[in-house]
């Protein structure tokens, strides 16, 4: 598959396509993800899907296939993990012998031509059949053949839901290459997702909480008293701006993390050639009402506010995983 157009048109549709369609690219991108090797990101990507959208997990496997491959995946893990507890069990005995039947059955030559209905089904059972030549590589567990005439798309959930295969995919097997590029196409998800369905942070505190929580769940430091504030102001010859007092109302500075640097505190704020300093390194300032950000591999950037800086920040963050 090109990796490239894929994620392109998945990272579109999760902007702007009806929801169901979003919920169909998110679950097999993340089915994607768990058969490269990097089951890890298949549910940083989910988990980000729950988080943004509140919809049940059922709809990520919303047809046999892909429930039987999750399945058959957390099997080979030894472990489901959080956000799989939505999916109702299986039978694996009973799913393993559907499935292999499946894998063994002819393809007729109109499937796909004519509408589903009944009328097509009669049809198809007197039109000349064929094996599928990538679903018996499967039944013959031969990964090489299946992924050799896979296409753009690949069926991963079929490769998945594939018993006997499933410990091999787990175990890193990545038939498709995709392993070193699975984090980049969660991230490119996530932010898409983060895009679409802002988080709700109508105060700093849920802001700072939600920074909190994708950094891992770490402390802030407590807020900063009126008095530290006003001193701050003072010692730097500036009123600093209402949204930026509220931060220091509610954390008296951040810590760095891995795509933001440190938010200073009202101790350690400066004043450079009327300039403030908010950050260290020094990455982020505050000239002439304006919240500036140099960064020196993609440029500056004037946010409109504080606020909107750590609101991007975030965003980030989500995508760095």
């Amino acid at each position: 598959m090109d990796a490239g157009d894929y994620l392109e048109a998945a990272v579109r549709d999760v902007l702007t396509a009806p929801e169901p369609r979003v919920d169909d690219q998110v679950g097999y991108a993340a089915l994607l993800l768990a058969v490269a090797g990097a089951p890890g990101e298949a549910d940083r990507l989910v988990t980000h899907w729950q988080a943004r959208t509140d919809r049940p997990v059922a709809a990520l496997a919303a047809d046999p296939v892909r429930a039987r491959a999750w399945a058959m995946l957390f099997e080979a893990r030894g472990a489901r993990p959080g956000w799989a507890e939505g999916l109702p069990p299986l039978d694996l005995d009973a799913e393993e012998r559907a499935h292999s039947a499946a894998l063994r059955r002819p393809v007729s030559d109109l499937e796909g031509v004519l509408p589903p209905g009944p009328v097509a089904e009669v049809v198809k059972q007197v039109a000349p059949s064929r094996p599928d030549r990538v679903r018996t590589a499967l039944a013959d567990g031969d990964l090489g053949r299946w992924a050799s005439p896979a296409g753009p798309r690949p069926d991963v959930a079929t490769l998945a839901a594939t018993r006997a295969l499933a410990p091999a995919l787990v175990a890193g097997a990545d038939p498709l290459g995709l392993h070193d590029w699975a984090p980049a196409c969660a991230g490119a998800l996530i932010a898409a997702l983060h895009e679409r369905y802002p988080p709700e942070l109508g105060t700093w505190p849920e802001l700072i909480a939600e920074i909190l929580r994708l950094r891992g769940g770490s402390a802030a430091p407590p807020p900063a008293s009126e008095a530290a504030i006003r001193s701050a102001e003072l010692r730097l010859g500036v009123s600093l701006p209402p949204d930026h007092r509220e931060f220091l109302r509610t954390c008296d500075g951040l810590p760095a993390d891995v795509v933001f640097p440190r938010l200073l505190g009202t101790a350690d704020l400066r004043a450079e050639d009327g300039v403030v300093v908010l950050s260290e390194p020094p990455v982020l300032l505050l000239s002439a009402g304006h919240v500036v950000e140099v960064d020196p591999v993609l440029g500056t950037t004037v946010h409109r506010s504080f606020r909107a800086a750590l609101g991007r920040h975030a965003t980030l963050l989500a995508q760095s995983g």
